[in-house]
């Protein structure tokens, strides 16, 4: 076999022995499971040792993300004084292979002592593990998906995949919707479109861009060399918004007037233009300005009464990692 197809047989018997896993899971435990999960005060303890220990680090991780308050404690530490971190209401998750680690016993012993459920992902439920356990939820292989079929392969697969199965079916009985991911997760970019508002990304240090519309150009030019934004806004008598001048403007308006400054802004200014509130999502603002036949590098930022707040730049947009 060539390179390709060595990787590929492994990939497909992972494929396999899940198809075949699905067929021993219960779905009474699975209710059960997620009932005392559901119905639970205190948190998620997942724990495993070895390849299954890392499973369940990245199992607590995905459930903590998805409303599922959870951590992983190490079965050897936890013989060591870690056991002090659960508490009465708190469920526990364990995962295993053979369901015969020492460490892992011992641990489940002491945790039955102190009488928190116990809920198994695990290879064997005719186990140590599996006697000590409330709930077994089936995570079985006939085989890994090594050549030597010792190491945790499609094993390791299956029980990520049965954990990733629980967390999601957790997520939407809960509710959990996309605004309460993006607050758990406000460094993502899932987090920045949901989260980010125009107003945070506003530059307020420099001063407004905005002049009435009876400027004269000169005037016009005044106010826009000085928070150099990339445009001015022109509002009417009331302070209202009417029109937009940018840099391309001024540019058009210096081929189109022989006598450019003298002229009144109203004569270059895009009229009616394209505007924002300050309290609206950043994204809704980048797909408002790159979303239309010839987008716009700058973007007035108004009240509820249509009157300037602020100038927002596609620049600020793109460097906020949206």
């Amino acid at each position: 076999m060539n390179s390709f197809e060595l990787f590929n047989k492994s990939y497909r018997m992972q494929i396999d022995e899940l198809t075949r896993n699905v067929s021993l899971i219960d779905g009474e435990s699975v209710d059960r499971a997620i009932k005392l999960i559901l119905e639970s005060r205190g948190k998620l303890v997942c724990s495993g040792m070895g390849k299954s220990g890392l499973i369940a680090q990245k199992l607590a991780a995905t459930f903590s993300s998805t409303g599922t308050p959870a951590f992983f404690l190490h079965p050897g530490e936890s013989l060591h004084g870690d056991l002090g971190v659960i508490q009465k209401d708190d469920i526990i998750l364990v995962l295993a292979k053979s369901g015969e680690s020492e460490e892992v016993i011992l641990m489940l012993q002491a945790i039955r002592k102190m009488g928190n459920p116990i809920i198994a992902i695990l290879g064997k439920a005719d186990s140590a593990a599996g006697r000590l356990s409330d709930v077994i939820i089936a995570a079985s292989v006939s085989r890994e998906a090594d050549p030597l079929n010792l190491a945790p392969t499609a094993s390791s697969t299956v029980s990520l995949v049965v954990g990733d199965a629980l967390a999601s079916a957790l997520c939407e009985l809960r509710g959990f919707k996309q605004e309460n991911f993006a607050l758990l997760h406000p460094a993502g970019q899932l987090g920045k479109r949901l989260l980010l508002k125009v107003e945070d990304l506003l530059i307020t240090d420099r001063g407004q861009p905005i002049v009435r519309e009876d400027a004269t150009i000169s005037e016009l030019l005044e106010v826009e060399s000085k928070p150099n934004l990339g445009g001015v806004m022109v509002v009417d008598q009331q302070g209202k918004l009417i029109g937009l001048v940018t840099d391309g403007d001024i540019r058009r308006g210096l081929t189109r007037f022989k006598d450019f400054l003298e002229h009144r802004t109203v004569e270059i200014m895009t009229k009616n233009p394209t505007r924002i509130t300050a309290g609206a999502s950043a994204f809704a603002a980048l797909e408002l300005m790159e979303n239309r036949p010839s987008p716009v590098s700058v973007l007035p930022v108004v009240d509820a009464e249509n009157k300037p707040v602020g100038l927002l730049r596609l620049h600020d947009l793109l460097r906020s990692g949206l």
